[in-house]
């Protein structure tokens, strides 16, 4: 006699139309496509908000003139309307002016001849086309009011490989991408959190190969193999390893703390915050306040002006954004530890005492 086969079915499987979209979308994925559809808007806020009306605010100059009409030079470059220039150096000398736009100190220099009829900019293309074209607008409506003419002078100008100074720019995103994308695929393998310390180490250890294999791949194709770049190739390589090994770290860290959400967490920290600020197409001075303010204490923005300063100017004020990559990478790799021990902690106390895999003497 045949006897009817029983199938289980899932204490949640429902019938009809709402069955079928239970089983297709569970209320943890709609959570997440929640998320996506947040980060997705933020993406496009940040980005719009960044570069919808790029302008000079407050672009820190140098101005080179004599002692008689240095002072009042100053005063009024500093009083233009809605405030482009903000000069943080007064010099009677030109090759100071000169000097400190090599430094980095100031992205641009006025240099005033009043026993003739024209001035020079100094401008440095290295630093970000787009900013060096801003410097030039303004200073030349300056010109024309004092009816005087202007010659611009590169100073540091970007390689011929190197379109509107943005090489770096791209080289560090690709880093920073890596780094997020190594962490991700690690977390594949046994969960986004951590079973334990040992675990975590090992994700950072392979993380840590990996870095050094980008950053010497990458200082390798934008210098000996596509001449976008011309010097400092150890450096860059150096700096690309630890860009990757700080996103990565931090990514790994997120993930441990908030699973699978970490990677989204990521994303919106380097993609939708950190690369429109980065100062990558538009410099710092040419955003918005905010992007302004944010973009040298995230690792695209960290990583952009390192990058520069050592392919152009001899690693000129490049400590600040060392600091801040290597307190990315330090805090990422603290905090992954920390998640890994809580996490084995917190399996450890919920464990049943005896295991139900062993029988304990006495046990049937």
């Amino acid at each position: 006699m045949a006897t009817r086969s029983h199938v289980p079915v899932h204490a949640k499987e429902r019938r009809g139309f709402a069955g079928a979209v239970w089983g297709a979308v569970t209320p943890r994925a709609a959570l997440l496509v929640l998320g996506v559809l947040a980060l997705q808007l933020a993406f496009i806020a940040s980005y719009v908000g960044a570069f919808h009306e790029p302008r000079p605010d407050g672009v820190p100059v140098a101005v080179a003139a004599p002692d008689q009409v240095r002072s009042q030079l100053t005063d009024d470059l500093d009083a233009l309307p809605d405030g482009p220039l903000d000069v943080t150096v007064s010099t009677a000398d030109a090759g100071a002016a000169r000097q400190a736009v090599e430094d980095r100190t100031v992205d641009g220099a006025f240099v005033a001849d009043p026993r003739g009829d024209t001035d020079t900019l100094l401008v440095a293309t290295a630093a970000g086309g787009a900013l060096a074209d801003a410097l030039t607008g303004v200073f030349e409506n300056v010109a024309q009011e004092r009816n005087r003419s202007l010659t611009v002078e590169d100073v540091v100008p970007a390689d011929a490989g190197d379109a509107r100074g943005l090489t770096a720019f791209y080289l560090v995103v690709g880093w920073c991408v890596g780094g997020y994308l190594c962490a991700a695929i690690l977390a594949m393998s046994y969960g986004a959190r951590p079973a334990g310390l040992l675990r975590a180490l090992v994700r950072l250890a392979a993380l840590a190969v990996v870095a050094v294999a980008a950053g010497i791949g990458g200082a390798a194709i934008v210098e000996p193999v596509l001449g976008a770049l011309t010097g400092g190739l150890w450096s860059l390589a150096a700096l690309g390893a630890l860009i990757v090994f700080a996103v990565g770290a931090v990514t790994l860290a997120l993930q441990g703390l908030a699973g699978v959400v970490g990677i989204g967490l990521a994303i919106l920290l380097v993609v939708v915050l950190g690369n429109p600020s980065a100062g990558g197409a538009y410099p710092g001075p040419l955003l918005p306040p905010f992007w302004q303010a944010i973009g040298p204490f995230l690792p695209p923005g960290a990583g952009t002006w390192a990058t520069r300063s050592i392919a152009y100017f001899d690693g000129a004020d490049i400590g600040g954004s060392l600091l801040v990559l290597a307190a990315w990478a330090v805090a990422g790799t603290a905090l992954t530890v920390l998640a890994a021990i809580l996490r084995h902690r917190r399996r450890t106390r919920a464990a049943p005492w005896p295991p139900r895999d062993v029988v304990t003497p006495g046990t049937p």
